[in-house]
């Protein structure tokens, strides 16, 4: 073996247990992070928008619909509210700019237009959020960020096929 290979072949080993180092713990990188911070936001937009459906729908599926998405919203929202104090990371407030608006689309609505924009909605948003739990939990770099997204997913599965369902209702 020539020189330049050795120092290659030991340098790729320094950089391979650098990287992997048993019983650490890897810490939370901005990507999960940034999932906590967007989690939080569109759990709060759930929330307020389940809210929105108690007062304005017609149907009593999507009444139900929106009780569910108040309650089981609430309650991740509780429990990630507890992960990121452990991690130091801040939540927002308040919805972001796109849920204001989503929320001043629909408040605008009532009865059978109402049912039928909310739940489209519920549908389309609930598609993303399975999308990017699934992603944290496969891929996500903090044991703990990873795991409430593990969690988590059933129940956004179960609310992304009661959308499709209740929206079929609607239509």
């Amino acid at each position: 073996m020539t020189k330049k290979l050795q120092l290659a072949i030991l340098l790729l080993l320094g950089v391979c247990l650098i990287a992997f180092q048993p019983g650490k713990v890897k810490a939370s990188v901005p990507a999960d992070e940034d999932f906590v911070t967007n989690a939080a936001k569109g759990g709060k937009m759930e929330v307020d928008l389940g809210r929105l459906a108690l007062k304005r729908a017609r149907s009593l599926a999507v009444k139900r619909f929106g009780q569910r998405m108040v309650t089981d919203h609430t309650r991740a929202g509780n429990e990630l509210k507890r992960l990121a104090m452990r991690k130091k990371i801040a939540l927002p407030m308040a919805m972001d700019p796109e849920g204001h608006a989503e929320m001043d689309r629909l408040a605008k609505l009532r009865g059978a237009e109402f049912d039928r924009a909310y739940m489209d909605l519920m549908v389309s948003d609930h598609e993303k959020d399975v999308g990017e739990f699934q992603n944290e939990a496969d891929n996500g770099a903090d044991v703990d960020i990873k795991a409430f997204a593990a969690r988590t997913l059933p129940t956004l599965k179960t609310h992304l096929s009661l959308a499709r369902s209740t929206a079929a209702k609607v239509k």
